[in-house]
């Protein structure tokens, strides 16, 4: 059974494509990343999945219903987390919890809010206003809002940007826990590498507003990805084999491999062990997966944001 339905979702913005006939499909109950650089359509992607924005072409069923002909029906059965701060500072946390209960319309919103509470371990600071919250605090109170209408999908843009090491891994921590006791369908954004292998049973991969892969974190470092090792040699001069794939710098053997705990000990006896230094193994990962996919790390891709944002302006005149 799937809680999200994409098929041949598009949003153009004049002649500006941000969105390319993207289909993919979320099963009920799993984590699923949504992998890109900036700008390369993951927000767009979210606010048309949200009813937010319509879009141009194609359609999503989301909680069985159409964000093209019924979001008002979808609206009220997702929570949502965006990138940018949602609280007001100014306010308690309680009171912040009531405006987002009159906003959604949840009638026993006082019950459910201090289990939420209680469940984040913040229910002590519930009188507290939240501009004292440390960042911590506020992300939980940030999930608590998102979980007040028991959602069936939660929607996360970049949940944990901006954030330091230590806060984010208490994210990753939340995210884990309300999928598991909350039995809730995640659809997380983020060119976070490393956040969508930990997080995700499934992922897809966007580039310039198309899905250029998809599948579970280990299905694309196999299918797109490749192990390296590297040897050490004690002298070069006694190499004396030829394999595929391998690179040959002054002392040193690089071989692009499948799997390199399946290969090594062929690679071993091919060199010779009496001839080997050291061995070092680099796993692939989806680092690599993305430098093969689209010619080079999600860091390098460019993107300049005040050009695009005008381009959007204009073509909204």
């Amino acid at each position: 059974m799937y809680s999200i339905e994409v098929k041949d979702l598009t949003k153009r913005y004049g002649d500006f494509t941000a969105v390319d006939h993207i289909s993919f499909k979320v099963e009920k109950g799993e984590i699923f990343g949504l992998l890109g650089p900036n700008g390369a359509g993951k927000t767009t992607t979210i606010k048309m999945l949200t009813g937010l924005t319509p879009p141009t072409e194609g359609d999503a069923i989301v909680s069985g219903f159409s964000v093209k002909e019924k979001p008002i029906e979808v609206k009220s059965r997702i929570g949502w987390i965006s990138s940018e701060v949602i609280l007001d500072d100014d306010l308690t946390a309680w009171e912040n919890l009531e405006i987002q209960a009159r906003l959604t319309g949840v009638k026993n919103w006082k019950e459910r809010s201090l289990d939420l509470l209680k469940y984040f371990g913040i229910a002590e600071f519930k009188d507290r206003k939240t501009g004292k919250f440390s960042t911590g605090m506020r992300k939980k109170l940030e999930v608590s809002m998102a979980l007040l209408n028991s959602p069936e999908v939660i929607f996360m843009d970049e949940p944990t940007i901006g954030l330091d090491v230590n806060t984010r891994a208490t994210m990753w921590n939340l995210i884990r826990e309300i999928n598991r006791d909350y039995q809730v369908t995640i659809l997380l954004t983020t060119h976070y590498m490393e956040e969508a292998d930990s997080l995700c049973s499934k992922i897809g991969i966007i580039n310039k507003g198309k899905i250029i892969a998809l599948g579970s974190p280990e299905e694309l470092k196999s299918r797109y990805g490749g192990d390296m090792i590297e040897i050490e040699l004690k002298e070069k001069d006694k190499l004396k084999f030829d394999i595929q794939n391998a690179i040959i710098s002054d002392s040193r053997v690089r071989i692009k491999v499948n799997n390199a705990e399946s290969s090594l000990m062929d690679i071993i006896k091919a060199i010779g062990d009496n001839n080997i230094k050291t061995v070092r193994i680099q796993k692939s990962s989806l680092d690599t997966v993305f430098i093969n996919l689209t010619g080079g790390s999600i860091e390098e891709q460019d993107f300049d944001a005040r050009k695009f944002y005008a381009m959007i302006r204009r073509a909204r005149r």
